[in-house]
């Protein structure tokens, strides 16, 4: 609450449940007496209009009777009340009223009283318009820089502006893509209207131009055919506020040239002639309205601005000068002459109090008690300080107030897979093709140590997989529950999935005394799919296009006890080789040496290789640890397949830029269909009829055309969709054989995994290329840096589409390069100084032109020359492709 209270002058209370606006309120000479008093002109949405003239005879006295000049009863709700010269032929002020389907101009006139009831006051009507479109508010001016009148200008609901000169209808032009009407104001300096649209922006239109605008009556025709005579109406200029606005008033002082002040939800702008924003100021309390008026000090503008709050705050420019509190939430404010005392301030409330005020302060009579003063025990104290320091501490080293072991203990989460299929499958809608789609029930259990409401369960797995339910809702009313949900999971396209790997995310919330709507928390339990969900037993095949060979320190195992249930019948003493075939038809062949503890995976497929490669470390890893042998390891030699790798990244990238130029020509096409729609239409509701000229030929082929192209852009999403897993599969690869190449730890792994791996699906505002591209240029300019020089260089801060692959393609390639020559991935900030003493022979820079780039692709070439058959960089002699089980 503000200690400044605005002094009341004189104030009254309005009828009996009355509502008023911000243009309800006006004040000026009206009665033309000409010795500078103002008079208040009030006008109600019950129709009624008063005068006041106040003359208090002591500060904060109500109305009196002989206050009120006039009232009178209009019957149709009041809109806006204004005063000026109205009247052709006469520079007297006069009265205009705006009516939801009317305006009327007055004259009000005041009779000297020869009795005691004192002067009698009247109005008189001198013309009005009967108007043809329901208003929302006017203004008025001297349109098109005439001398000696006002012209009024009104804006209907729908957007289109009604000109009047005086008596006579001048014209009406409707503004282009008016939705909704906003606050409207005229500016005599640039003889231009203003407004604010439902766009949020701030549009100024010159009178000139539409004047000379073709005339509204034929808005319809004109966006149809553009014919017709005049011009086409164009806004003079335009300014993004981003939000609604409440009121414009444009102010033109000899201290400071012309300004556009415009009030809106949050802040209040003040803007130059031409549109520019010479300042504006965010608000705390969410203003009402709003008042700017002349300053003291030269180039400065004072503005009163009214809150919810009951408050007025008085600016200078964006300096806060005075604040005063009210006794009600003004909806108009005025200043003006009254009683020949000058700036009084009027405002009125949407319930109708209206009160004269002026700034001021009151004494204040109250005195602060005195406080007992009391001794310090400073030994009492210390033993307080000890204790609060021991429980922060204690706080500290548990990382929170709830340990982790209570918030896992509130819910415990396990999944359990079944070992066998569904003895009737639960596939449907499947599009594998002839095969049989088997699939998997998957049982969560949950159990609660306390009682808990509304906890929510969410599984998700990786596309093509498909859940036939994957959203459970519990509610636990007592403790020491335990809930069990089943569901299936089957593979209904026909690509293979990234991964293997489920999650089953539980939220709910756990009571708290601290806080009644409790504490919401988050358990996750990943499971793994078996590889028989999607992967069927098949033949080995003798050659391939891709092939990678996987070393490691222990003797070969056999492939049937790794893999039981994938041997053919037909070749069971082929102990090292073994065929797996996808459910959507590819085939992935895996061979085991017998004496060079080497493993090769082939396929025809580059991405089809992940999963089996991923499947068979992990097995390796759970054989050798039911052995007892903690020391197993594989390794990586071969050449990286980065040529395999970005071909899925151009094939990616390409349907990426065919879907932007399908969406185009779609748009395109839709813009054309509906113009002939709209010329068809205007051709059927001519009163003569006039030949269609073939555009129903047009009409129909636009549709089919309209139709392909949708169908185009639904099969290049489909397209991109498995793209883009195919692309992330290839990825997984990728990751894998650095890891295995460079034996990098688990910290390691997850931020390569970070940086390749940052979306779940790719969209045309963010796409794969560029987010990738942006994390590896940071891991280039911070932790793989070689110099300060690097670590300078700016990214980008925008994500945009690339024009091609060829930058990302050679950053991968220098990450490969600053990691084979010692470079390690870490986020610390010591980390990101510069390596050259770690990295033996130095690294190459990051490239900053075409040039370096090229460069550099040229001195990689020898350490990442990619052959469709890697294993010509590690050959295995004593291993054929099915030959070499007979050794």
């Amino acid at each position: 609450m503000s200690l400044f209270k605005a002094r009341d002058w004189w104030s009254t209370v309005l009828g009996e449940k009355e509502e008023f606006d911000q243009g309800c309120l006006c004040l000026a000479d009206v009665d033309n007496t000409g010795n500078g008093q103002d008079k208040i002109i009030v006008g109600s949405f019950m129709g009624y209009l008063r005068i006041f003239n106040p003359h208090p005879v002591k500060t904060g006295d109500g109305a009196q009777a002989e206050d009120l000049l006039l009232e009178v009863h209009l019957r149709d709700p009041i809109l806006q009340v204004e005063v000026g010269k109205f009247v052709s032929g006469t520079e007297m002020l006069h009265l205009a009223v705006l009516h939801s389907r009317k305006l009327c101009v007055y004259s009000v006139s005041g009779t000297l009283g020869n009795v005691e009831h004192g002067n009698q006051y009247q109005i008189k009507l001198m013309y009005e318009h009967n108007l043809q479109r329901t208003a929302c508010n006017m203004t008025y001016g001297s349109f098109g820089g005439v001398k000696g009148r006002d012209l009024i200008c009104i804006q209907s609901m729908d957007g289109m502006l009604m000109v009047f000169e005086q008596e006579s209808y001048a014209f009406g032009r409707f503004l282009p893509g008016s939705l909704l009407p906003g606050p409207l104001a005229y500016s005599s300096r640039t003889d231009s209207f203003i407004t604010v649209s439902s766009c949020r922006q701030v549009e100024s239109y010159k009178y000139q131009v539409l004047a000379f605008a073709t005339d509204a009556d034929r808005r319809q025709e004109t966006e149809q055919q553009k014919l017709g005579s005049g011009k086409r109406l164009v806004v003079d200029w335009t300014l993004n506020i981003g939000e609604q606005a409440l009121d414009i008033c444009i102010v033109s002082f000899n201290q400071s040239a012309s300004s556009v002040f415009v009030l809106g939800e949050r802040n209040f702008f003040c803007l130059k002639d031409n549109g520019q924003i010479r300042f504006m100021k965010k608000l705390d309390c969410s203003p009402s309205c709003f008042l700017p008026y002349c300053s003291v000090s030269e180039g400065t503008i004072n503005t009163l601005i009214g809150n919810h709050n009951n408050m007025l705050h008085i600016y200078q420019d964006v300096t806060l000068k005075w604040a005063t509190q009210l006794p009600h939430i003004p909806v108009a404010v005025r200043v003006g002459c009254l009683h020949d005392l000058k700036g009084v301030i009027v405002t009125l409330s949407d319930d109708g109090h209206l009160q004269c005020s002026y700034l001021g302060t009151d004494p204040s009579l109250f005195q602060a008690p005195k406080v007992e003063s009391r001794e310090l025990h400073y030994d009492e104290l210390d033993i307080e300080l000890q204790e609060l320091q021991k429980i922060i501490k204690d706080v500290n080293k548990s990382q929170g107030i709830w340990p982790m072991t209570e918030r896992e203990d509130d819910l415990k989460v396990s999944v359990m897979v079944s070992p066998n299929f569904d003895s009737v499958s639960q596939a449907t809608d499947v599009e594998v093709g002839t095969d049989l789609v088997p699939s998997v029930t998957v049982k969560v259990t949950l159990q609660n140590r306390l009682v808990l409401q509304k906890a929510k369960l969410s599984v998700y797995v990786q596309p093509p997989l498909i859940l036939t339910c994957d959203q459970f809702t519990f509610e636990f009313m007592a403790p020491e529950m335990s809930r069990t949900v089943a569901f299936s999971v089957y593979l209904k396209g026909s690509y293979t999935p990234p991964e293997l790997e489920g999650n089953a995310v539980v939220s709910y919330t756990r009571p708290s005394d601290r806080n009644p709507d409790g504490i919401p928390r988050v358990i996750q339990c990943k499971f793994r799919l078996p590889l028989k969900l999607i992967c069927l037993p098949g033949q080995p095949s003798k050659t391939a296009s891709h092939k990678l060979t996987i070393d490691t320190n222990k003797s070969p195992v056999s492939l049937l006890s790794l893999f039981p249930g994938f041997a053919s019948q037909s070749e069971d003493d082929q102990v090292n080789v073994m065929g797996f075939r996808f459910l959507g038809g590819s085939r992935v062949t895996l061979l085991a040496s017998k004496t060079s503890q080497r493993y090769r995976i082939q396929s025809e497929q580059f991405e089809d290789l992940w999963l089996i490669t991923n499947e068979l470390i992990i097995r390796l890893q759970e054989y050798f640890e039911k052995q007892g042998i903690k020391d197993f390891a594989c390794s990586f030699s071969g050449s990286m397949p980065l040529q395999e790798y970005f071909e899925l990244i151009d094939h990616h990238f390409e349907l990426r830029i065919n879907g932007e130029k399908l969406e185009e020509l779609l748009s395109e096409r839709a813009v054309q269909f509906r113009a002939i729609q709209r010329r068809l239409l205007t051709r059927f509701k001519d009163k003569t009829p006039a030949p269609l000229q073939h555009l129903d030929t047009l009409l129909d082929g636009t549709y089919k055309q309209v139709i392909a192209l949708a169908d185009a852009v639904e099969e290049n999403q489909d397209n991109l969709f498995q793209s883009f897993t195919k692309l992330r599969s290839a990825t997984h690869l990728v990751i894998l054989l650095i890891r295995l190449w460079q034996k990098l730890s688990p910290d390691q792994v997850a931020i390569l995994e970070a940086a390749f791996l940052p979306l779940q699906q790719d969209t045309q505002e963010l796409g794969w290329e560029e987010t990738v591209d942006a994390a590896i240029s940071h891991l280039l300019k911070t932790c793989l840096s070689k110099s300060s020089k690097e670590q300078a260089l700016n990214l980008s801060s925008q994500l945009n589409i690339p024009k091609d692959t060829s930058r990302l393609k050679k950053h991968i390639t220098l990450l490969c390069d600053r990691l084979a020559k010692g470079g390690r991935l870490c986020l610390s900030t010591d980390a990101a100084a510069p390596q050259t003493m770690v990295m033996p022979g130095g690294c190459t820079t990051i490239p900053e032109s075409d040039l370096e780039e090229r460069s550099i692709e040229q001195d990689s070439t020898e350490l990442f020359t990619n052959h469709k058959h890697l294993i010509v960089e590690t050959p295995m002699p004593e291993v054929s492709p099915l030959q070499g089980v007979s050794e």
